[in-house]
């Protein structure tokens, strides 16, 4: 007897969807705020997509900003945003859409450490659309951290 694929469980989030990952990383590459895109394990496998923003863009006090991203082929995602800050702390929050127990299947998971989780309501779940609704995010908490300098 063989195991379950992955696309059969109920509560699965299915394989990767690698064109989305890939379409994503083509506009992330075009962003001002991000320095560089690495797919794990590799581009031809692609399995999450890591973006680097550019550390340049952020006070001196955030060492390193990106964002992982995992799409699948049922249109569940996570899109994980990560400061590290000199201090060594995190402050990060993840907007996911995946079969679970403690929210609806669409939520987010509130700053600063990603716990407390909350259900979203997107207008569309585009790929591009969810794109755009995390990057604006990113460059309202972007605008946060320069006006509290």
């Amino acid at each position: 007897m063989s195991p379950p694929s992955e696309d059969s469980e109920p509560n699965s989030t299915g394989p990767p969807d690698r064109q989305t990952l890939r379409l994503l990383e083509r506009h992330l590459a075009s962003d001002s705020l991000v320095a560089e895109t690495e797919f794990d394990p590799d581009s031809y496998e692609p399995r999450l997509l890591h973006a680097l923003l550019d550390a340049g863009q952020y006070p001196e006090s955030i060492a390193a900003a990106r964002l992982d991203i995992r799409w699948f082929t049922t249109g569940d995602f996570s899109v994980h945003y990560v400061e590290e800050h000199d201090d060594e702390t995190l402050w990060e929050c993840r907007w996911d859409r995946h079969p679970n127990s403690h929210n609806s299947r669409l939520h987010f998971h509130q700053p600063p450490d990603a716990k407390d989780v909350t259900d979203l309501t997107l207008s569309s779940l585009h790929p591009l659309e969810v794109y755009s609704t995390v990057l604006t995010a990113v460059d309202q908490r972007l605008e946060s951290l320069w006006s509290n300098q």
